[in-house]
């Protein structure tokens, strides 16, 4: 019972640390979405741009849903690269650690919920990137394709982060935390094939 307490605390530490951060810089990014892709209310000041941002969110389920992916995916980037300490050597540490349960040099155990938090991460960015854009992503909605589709731009999306992690000094390049992150998009993906089998079943009823 300890140990998922300290999960559950740690996991949503992780994610409450970020989060009016995430909300700010979301709203600024779909400033720009909303008036590159619809600009009709373009140079008329900002009280007419925050209003023209208020009615674009009431009224546009697709917008809605885009503002819940941007801002998991700045929650993410902020959590992974925006939020890290600059390491001397990114490689010090490449195997990390792959269970919840960590060794320190005089061997004792202490409690660590990185690899959940790693596959957490990534399982709600996947179900949110199908929910948003699945008809332009996904050829088919089978389990298979669904599935395999979260894997790899899960993997793609995570060794882009890695490997900004080594370049930039930012952190460690680890892999299991790539690993962790990959089985998250796979776990995703099966979730939203299940959302998406029901709601096609009550679409039918």
């Amino acid at each position: 019972m300890e140990i998922f307490k300290s999960i559950v605390t740690n996991v949503l530490t992780a994610l409450y640390q970020p989060f009016w951060f995430a909300i700010l810089l979301t709203i600024f990014i779909l400033f720009f979405y909303m008036y590159a892709y619809h600009p009709t209310d373009a140079g008329k000041g900002i009280k007419t741009a925050c209003i023209a941002w208020v009615h674009t969110f009431k009224n546009s389920l697709y917008f809605r849903k885009l503002f819940c992916l941007v801002f998991f995916t700045v929650m993410i980037l902020f959590r992974t690269l925006l939020n890290r300490n600059m390491w001397m050597n990114p490689l010090s540490d490449v195997m990390a650690n792959w269970w919840i349960w960590k060794y320190g040099e005089d061997g004792t155990r202490y409690l660590t919920t990185e690899c959940i938090e790693n596959l957490m991460l990534f399982i709600p960015f996947t179900i949110l990137l199908f929910w948003t854009a699945g008809k332009k992503i996904l050829k088919k909605t089978t389990f298979l394709n669904i599935v395999w589709t979260g894997l790899k731009i899960t993997f793609v999306f995570s060794l882009s982060i890695e490997l900004l992690q080594l370049f930039l000094r930012l952190g460690t390049f680890q892999v299991s935390d790539l690993t962790y992150n990959t089985l998250g998009g796979g776990i995703g993906g099966a979730v939203y094939w299940i959302g998406h089998q029901l709601s096609v079943r009550r679409g039918a009823e």
